[in-house]
């Protein structure tokens, strides 16, 4: 029964690590959101399957009435984001419950209880009224947080729907007088206390201390994942007054993410978002989660989030009219610059006649020149005697063209030699051919008599054997080691000097020694595979079936024995068993 904040309790939970999704770009979690709203139907039937087992347990688990008062507070905290009208009933049997009982405490606990889900329906008078009634004095200490917290939201809500200024003012200062009194009842280093903190800091025009004071916390706390959530979103408010446009966006994706796989539908964040969209011109996507805003407001019978939405669409109008308007100049602009496109063109063509035209009278002047050309034949005779010395040069180069055909000859012996390599080549390839097929038969024998094992077993009705035969890795640790083994042997027959070239490249004391002749041990594996082109360690970990961070240790590790610059060491470990080119 010790509870505080029944529905902060409920928003905040499964939303993902703020650091552990710093890894991401924008894009990304823009990718991880869009994947979480196609699987809305999924995360709604999780939800719906947990409600219905907590309904069961109401129905047909609960020992005596404090033990029913428990699940309906249970219920109560999953139906609040989800279904208002549930929570509303389940409130109200509580208080029934509690009257019955005759527990003051249990009483204005339920009391609590409908009042929050009256001001989340935008009840606010009735909900003011429930929690007037209560008797402040009588709170037991666990209540209090709660009925601070109650009165802070309430006055907070209106505050923030008050059309004129006094009340709002008014509204206001009740809030801060109630976020003021949940900062005395709450742990200085709570979660809870540093996110009222932020949140007063935020109201009060001093956003980059609350951002420093929610990382700070964030950074000396293991904190849960729920936990870690409301951070998110009360950075986004902080970001947001410090005008970090690109940070309040990263934050509000990872809020609104949760949102989608908690299946809650009572929410800000996926709002929040879409006006941030709107505003930057995203106006499909941001369509569709407003859209889905709308509709989970409307099926969770949130009048107050039906509102806020309803106060969005003028801008969300101005901003559509604003794209509209500049999408028009753009197209103004492309309709000029393709007129004046079509001037220079005509202009082009104008030239390119032009140019015809003269060339046309530069073939008429052709004509005159060939006619001078005659004349010029008769100068020719006085040219012969100067042939003389060029058939002497000829000579010169008839010997140069003999010793250049020596050269050819000497280089067709050095293609003969590479045509010879070439089909030792060929015929390596028969060989592993020949050897991958027998060993697809190996496997596929195996897999046959694996296969009359288990249906042996079947019709002799054996399903102990069964399983332990289903469950035992002995047939895929037995396959690996074949595979490994045929892998080295394969690759130690096309570089038989690997071992001893790679050691090359290491410290004299680091050499690396495989335990069996004729294997490879992981090391050596791994940078075999580098050698054949697979340099990317997430495919290096699934082909030799370690973690991630496995093979980056051990890359790192032997990165850290290389003799000359250890980041050249993977470009030449590919330079193994290359062959000079032919002269």
């Amino acid at each position: 029964m010790r509870r505080y904040y029944l529905i902060l309790l409920f928003i905040i939970t499964c939303l993902p690590s703020i650091y552990a999704n710093k890894q991401f770009t924008t894009e990304q979690l823009l990718a991880q959101l869009d994947s979480a709203i196609s699987n809305r139907d999924r995360y709604l039937e999780v939800k719906l399957a947990h409600l219905s087992e907590l309904n069961q347990d109401l129905a047909n688990g609960v020992k005596d009435d404090r033990e029913r008062f428990e699940t309906l507070g249970r219920l109560y905290a999953d139906y609040h984001s989800f279904n208002a009208d549930s929570a509303y009933t389940m409130a109200q049997r509580q208080l029934s419950l509690a009257q019955n009982l005759g527990d003051k405490n249990l009483i204005m606990n339920a009391m609590l209880n409908k009042a929050n889900i009256l001001c989340n329906v935008g009840m606010y008078h009735e909900a003011l009224s429930v929690v007037d009634s209560i008797p402040v004095k009588e709170l037991p200490d666990y209540l209090r947080a709660y009925y601070f917290h109650s009165k802070r939201t309430l006055y907070g809500n209106l505050a923030n729907f008050s059309t004129f200024k006094p009340e709002k003012e008014l509204y206001e200062k009740l809030t801060d007088n109630y976020r003021d009194s949940l900062l005395t009842v709450n742990d200085p280093h709570s979660v809870f206390y540093v996110l009222i903190k932020a949140d007063q800091l935020n109201v009060h025009h001093k956003p980059q201390e609350a951002i420093n004071l929610l990382e700070s916390f964030i950074r000396d706390n293991d904190l849960s994942e729920h936990e870690m959530a409301i951070c998110a979103y009360t950075l986004s408010e902080s970001y947001s007054h410090i005008n970090d446009i690109e940070m309040q966006k990263r934050m509000l994706l990872i809020s609104a993410i949760s949102d989608m796989k908690t299946a809650v539908r009572e929410y800000v964040s996926l709002r929040q978002l879409a006006l941030l969209l709107y505003q930057e011109g995203d106006l499909e996507r941001a369509y569709n989660f407003l859209t889905i805003a709308v509709d989970d407001a409307a099926k969770s019978n949130s009048r107050q989030r039906i509102i806020e939405l309803n106060d969005s669409y003028p801008m969300i109008n101005r901003i559509y009219v604003e794209t509209v308007h500049n999408q028009k100049k753009t197209l103004e602009r492309t309709i000029l610059i393709i007129t004046i496109l079509s001037v220079m063109l005509i202009v082009l063509l104008f030239y390119m006649r032009k140019q015809m035209l003269k060339i046309a009278d530069g073939r008429r002047k052709v004509e005159e020149i060939n006619n001078k050309l005659s004349d010029l034949n008769l100068q020719l005779s006085d040219s012969n005697s100067r042939l003389n010395e060029v058939n002497t040069r000829l000579k010169e180069s008839n010997d140069k063209l003999n010793e250049l055909n020596h050269q050819l000859v000497h280089s067709n012996n050095k293609l003969q030699e590479a045509y010879a390599a070439i089909a030792d080549i060929s015929e390596l390839k028969e060989v592993y051919i020949c050897q991958y097929m027998d060993q697809s038969l190996q496997h596929i024998e195996m897999l046959d008599n694996y296969r009359k094992v288990i249906g042996k077993l079947v019709n002799a009705g054996k399903t102990d054997d069964l399983k332990k035969l289903v469950k035992s890795d002995k047939i895929v640790e037995d396959e690996l080691k074949s595979f490994y083994d045929q892998f080295d042997k394969t690759f130690l027959n096309l570089f038989p000097t690997f071992v001893e070239d790679f050691n090359s490249l290491l410290l004299p004391e680091e050499a690396i020694i495989p335990k069996r002749a004729g294997s490879l041990n992981t090391e050596l594996r791994i940078f075999a595979l580098i050698r054949l082109g697979i340099t990317d360690s997430d495919k290096i970990a699934k082909f030799l079936r370690y973690s991630l961070t496995t093979i980056y240790n051990y890359r790192t590790k032997v990165r850290n024995k290389a003799k000359g610059d250890r980041n050249h060491l993977d470009g030449e470990v590919a330079k193994i068993g290359q062959h000079s080119s032919i002269d």
